[in-house]
This record gives C-alpha cells, sequence and structure tokens, in this order.
C-alpha cells in the first residue's frame, strides 16, 4: 500500500515568509486575518497583503488559509460579517475558526465556504469530531493534548474527515489558548491576540501563610527563591513511598507567592498541590521523528507553529519536515539528522509533547524562560550574487575563520569563511551584525539563501 504524503502547513507572519515556506518545501501556508485571529500582534497581513498571498499561493499551485480563531466577544461579533466577506472574496482555501457562532454566521451566508476547526476548539474526541462534522467544518485541528493513539483512534472512528495535527512549535501551559496568565498580569487576553506569553517568564516563589480572617495570602519569608530541581530531589526522597500509597503530598494545600522577575515586590498568590505549581515554561514541541507514524495512521496535514517567529525559523522548519514527509512516503528510515538541524533554531528545550506519555518535567523547562542556540546562530540573507561573491545582508555577528552552513531549496551546505569584503571592496574580518552588507566567496546556488554561523559544526 503506497503512503499518503499529508500536507505540509507552515506560518506566514509576512508574504516574504509565505514565499520562504513554499520555496522550502510547504504545500500551504496560514496567515491571521487582522483583528480576528489570535496574532493580532507582529501580524503584516492586512486585506491587501491577503489578497496578495492568495493569488501568489494558487498560481504557484499551493494552498493559503485564513486564520480567523477568536473566541468572539459581542463587540467584534457585530463587526464581523462586514470585515471577513472581502476576504471570503480573495478566496482563500479555508478559514480555520473556533468560535461556535461565527462559524455559524459564516455558514449560514456563505456555505460553500471552507471551515477548518482551530485547535482552539479543543477537540479531544472522536464525538465532537462527528458533531463538527454535522455542523459543515471539513476539517478538524486537533488538540494538542491528545497522544499518538488517540488520534489514531478518532482517525479510525472518522474516515472521513480530514485532520490536522500540530507536530513543531510553542506549547501553552493549558489547553490551547484558554491560559489567563496574560490576561490577569497585563489584561492582554490571550484568546483575543493579545498573549504577552506570561508563563515564559521567570518568577520566584515565596512561603506564605493565609490569613483566618481575611483568607489572603501573607508572605511569610522574602529571603529565598524556588529551587525547582532541589525540591523535586526532596519531593522523590521524602515523599515517593507515601505518595506513591494514593496519599496527599505533605505540601499539597501550601499557599505560595510568586514574584515575577519584572516587578519586584509584587507578590501574587497561587497553590500548589501532588502534581506541582500550574505556573511553568513548556518546551517547545518537536515531532518530527513522529512524521512517519503520524502519516500512516492517515493524519491529512502536519502543522507547525510560529507566526511570529523568522524567516529563518519558517525556512528551516519546512525544509526539515519536507525531509521527513518524503523520506517516510518513500520508505525510507527515519534520518537522526533531522533532529540535530533543528537545534540549529532557537529553542526552549524540545519535548514529544502529549503525542508520547512521558514524565510531567519532560514537558517543561525549569532553567529559563528564553530560547537557547544550540547548534547554530541565523546570521544573514544572500541579496545579490556576482563574480563569485554573494552580497549578505547580516542579521547578526559572524567573522572570518567561522564555519557558515548556507541553507537553500537546492540543498544545504557547510563552508569554511576564509575571506569577507565590505562593498567598496575592502578586506574586512567581522561583519557586525544588522544592517551591514559585505561580500562573501560562494559557490553553488545562492541566489535566495540564508545563511547560519555554526555553533557547533558537524
Amino acid at each position: 500500500m503506497t503512503l499518503k504524503a499529508p500536507e505540509l502547513l507552515l506560518p506566514a507572519g509576512s508574504l516574504d515568509k509565505m514565499r520562504a515556506a513554499y520555496d522550502f518545501g510547504a504545500d500551504a501556508v496560514y496567515a491571521g486575518q487582522p483583528r480576528y485571529s489570535l496574532r493580532a500582534r507582529n501580524n503584516e497581513f492586512r486585506l491587501e497583503q491577503i489578497a496578495q498571498g492568495i493569488a501568489e499561493a494558487h498560481a504557484r499551485g499551493k494552498k493559503f488559509f485564513v486564520t480567523s480563531n477568536l473566541i468572539a466577544h459581542n463587540d467584534k461579533v457585530r463587526t464581523y460579517l462586514r470585515d471577513i466577506e472581502p476576504v471570503i472574496e480573495c478566496k482563500p482555501d479555508a478559514f480555520i475558526m473556533a468560535d461556535p457562532g461565527l462559524i455559524m454566521m459564516v455558514k449560514e451566508k456563505w456555505p460553500e465556504t471552507e471551515i477548518h476547526l482551530s485547535v482552539q476548539a479543543n477537540t479531544t474526541n472522536s464525538a465532537t469530531v462527528k458533531f463538527w462534522q454535522k455542523a459543515g467544518v471539513s476539517r478538524i485541528i486537533l488538540s494538542r493534548e491528545l497522544s499518538l493513539d488517540e488520534i489514531a483512534k478518532i482517525r479510525q472512528e472518522c474516515p472521513d474527515m480530514e485532520i490536522e495535527v500540530f507536530v513543531h512549535g510553542a506549547l501553552c501551559i493549558a489547553y490551547s489558548g484558554r491560559c489567563l496568565l496574560s490576561g490577569y498580569f497585563n489584561h492582554r487576553d490571550p484568546n483575543q491576540g493579545t498573549c504577552t506569553n506570561a508563563c515564559r517568564w521567570e518568577y520566584k516563589t515565596h512561603d506564605a501563610a493565609v490569613d483566618p480572617n481575611t483568607g489572603e495570602a501573607l508572605a511569610t519569608g522574602m529571603d529565598k527563591g524556588f529551587n525547582f530541581d532541589q525540591a523535586r530531589e526532596e519531593a522523590d526522597s521524602q515523599f515517593s513511598s507515601t505518595c506513591g500509597g494514593g496519599q496527599r503530598h505533605p505540601k499539597a494545600d501550601q499557599v505560595y507567592l510568586i514574584e515575577e522577575i519584572g516587578r519586584p515586590g509584587e507578590l501574587m498568590p497561587i497553590m500548589e498541590d501532588e502534581h506541582g505549581t500550574y505556573i511553568m515554561n513548556s518546551r517547545d514541541l518537536r515531532a518530527v521523528e513522529h512524521v512517519e507514524r503520524l502519516a500512516k495512521i492517515g493524519v491529512d496535514s502536519l502543522k507547525i507553529e510560529g507566526r511570529t517567529k523568522s524567516l529563518y525559523y519558517v525556512a528551516r522548519t519546512a525544509q526539515v519536515y519536507r525531509r521527513a514527509i518524503d523520506d517516510a512516503v518513500a520508505g525510507r528510515p527515519f534520518n537522526p539528522h533531522l533532529i540535530t538541524e533543528l537545534e540549529g533554531l532557537a529553542n526552549r528545550g524540545y519535548t514529544g509533547g502529549l503525542l508520547e506519555r512521558r514524565p510531567a518535567n519532560d514537558y517543561q523547562n525549569y532553567e529559563t524562560g528564553h530560547s537557547v542556540l544550540q547548534r547554530s546562530h541565523f546570521v544573514g540573507e544572500v541579496r545579490g550574487y556576482a563574480d563569485g561573491l554573494a552580497e549578505v545582508e547580516t542579521k547578526n555577528r559572524f567573522a572570518v575563520g567561522d564555519t557558515l552552513e548556507i541553507i537553500h531549496p537546492q540543498g544545504n551546505r557547510q563552508v569554511l569563511l576564509e575571506k569577507m569584503f565590505n562593498l567598496d571592496g575592502e578586506p574586512v574580518q567581522v561583519a557586525q551584525g544588522s544592517p551591514v552588507r559585505v561580500r562573501i566567496p560562494l559557490q553553488g546556488p545562492v541566489e535566495g539563501a540564508l545563511i547560519a554561523r555554526l555553533l557547533r559544526p558537524d
């Protein structure tokens, strides 16, 4: 039996990122509708860009989906049909939506419009899939909280519904999009497109006691922070036997106060139970090693998260997952080097998420709230080529003597940078970073290439 290749779906935060996604192997992209998607910030797509993107996609035989997936309050319901009508006239291949009322309104007025149910709707079972199928939805983007076996079961029980699964990118610490931290701290509602990623800020915790008269949590000490590794070791050594027997952890009902590093002295109460605290920093999802299994299950589309990520991120993930899909369809074994290549992206540590059942601490990064570069650093884009020299617009510092990786749709290669020139033809040793332009000697296909400095040459 021939394995069907799932669609590779990439994020497009701009037209340039859309083009890079297609160049490096994407079958489709998704872009946010202004005001109605979960990327209201850092979204370069307005109506004009959406129309241009759809036209370019169709000219290349690709697909373009418009994300319109917020959970609407009444003020947005009143304007929704007016604002979505010109987008529908651009003829995108589908709308990604989550709000039942908005879906109903669109299907009533434009019944032929194709709707994909957003992951924001948190679909976790086959009965819900069938419900949305009856409502006219043509594809379900399954919840990130499902295992591979659960996805396979839904595929088996709903054979005539398209299903889509996230395989790479940031994870929420709550069911997708349902986190309240950003709204609590910054009055920016995650499900209205303005999430500030408060789950990834650096926090300290302080012991607290509850005032019996007011119920208010009061600090009992401010002299030390909370060490997750130490606490985990203490819990393992002191309480594993009793907790394993079904008894509550002695600190299960403890109240703590957290202090965000940028707001010293502002203490906010949280509860901790036997499973730990819930304000944590999720690792990034990476499921490239599961592409073959997902294809065999019959998943129709593999989706990568990251509309606010860089051009380099889009190109690298598209290229890596394209190769993984092609290998799976051709019957080739999984290539572990694909994992190594993804280490070239800044990340918070990778996890297979809930696709694979692992200990809870494997999902969280307790040490840092920011991305860390493991293998390479994006340093430039090739803007022109003449006489054996590539003109590079620099993004980050690199220097003569560095090993560079040339990332191109026709294939990647590594070169040792032996010389470099400024635009006047004078030799230079260091390109300091944006917005400097330099020329470096390169051979082979280089037009449109991206360049990374290898921190750990292969």
